[in-house]
């Protein structure tokens, strides 16, 4: 194997899925400048996501309809059969 190809700045981190409102510690080389107080009293870098396994309708067997920035209005605005 090659050396030095991987990244040495793994660390643990934090990621929260805002939509379920669910988090967990993992390990990560992904930069942000927020903080988060964990469980245990230690202060971890906080990754903020969007749509994870918890959440997302391939993993859940649900059905979630997230519309964001109004996307389907602007679509049928920009497509409307005058």
């Amino acid at each position: 194997m090659k050396k030095d190809i991987h990244p040495s700045s793994y660390r643990e981190v934090v990621f929260k899925d805002f939509s379920v409102d669910i988090s967990w510690v993992g390990k990560s080389t992904a930069n942000t400048k927020e903080t988060i107080i964990w469980e245990d009293g230690k202060e971890y870098p906080l990754i903020k996501l969007e749509v994870s396994n918890v959440s997302h309708p391939f993993f859940t067997g649900k059905v979630k309809f997230l519309d964001t920035a109004g996307r389907i209005e602007k679509f049928n605005k920009k497509y409307k059969k005058n």
